[in-house]
């Protein structure tokens, strides 16, 4: 099964940005390399349910397997040891990456509260996209009642783009919805 995002990019999206910046090779055309989505969790170090409830959340959200982040050295501010669980992480590629981009840009995004379109400036100078969730419960696949508390978690796209500006081009005509 294709993905209609992948589609939308191989016939509308390519042609579009290579006649745009004036491409010679369609390689040449900035593509989507992969997504993460990232959860810290500070109170994994106390509460291992946390810990589990995330890694439950993210699978459901992704359709992938999170992996655990862990503590690369101890922090006695913070109550953390070496090699303790602090997080959680995805990395998604080719089709469960176009997958979730789907969900998040025509169901998650929409469903934000006082929604006015996501921050153009979030760009990191290479073409790439950070994107901050405030809440798990924008994505449809989670149920209200079975949360026990409400995460926000971190979404970067990854582009293949040079700059910000083909990055910005990219995810636009994949229907990001700006703010202008």
């Amino acid at each position: 099964m294709t993905q209609r995002l992948k589609t939308l990019y191989q016939e509308t999206v390519l042609p579009k940005l290579k006649e745009e910046f004036g491409y010679k090779n369609i390689h040449q055309v900035p593509k989507l390399t992969k997504v993460t989505v990232n959860r810290g969790l500070g109170e994994a170090s106390q509460n291992a349910k946390a810990l589990e409830s995330s890694l439950a959340e993210l699978a459901t959200i992704t359709g992938q397997k999170p992996v655990v982040t862990r503590a690369r050295k101890a922090i006695a501010g913070f109550k953390i040891r070496e090699g303790m669980p602090v997080g959680v992480m995805v990395t998604l590629r080719s089709e469960r990456m176009y997958a979730f981009l789907d969900r998040l840009i025509n169901l998650a995004l929409p469903r934000i509260r006082d929604f006015r379109g996501i921050s153009p400036n979030s760009f990191d100078g290479r073409g790439n996209y950070s994107l901050g969730i405030r809440e798990q419960l924008i994505f449809p696949e989670i149920d209200y009642d079975t949360i026990d508390q409400i995460r926000g978690m971190d979404v970067s796209i990854i582009t293949s783009a040079q700059t910000d500006e083909e990055g910005r081009a990219l995810l636009k005509a994949l229907g990001m919805p700006f703010r202008s």
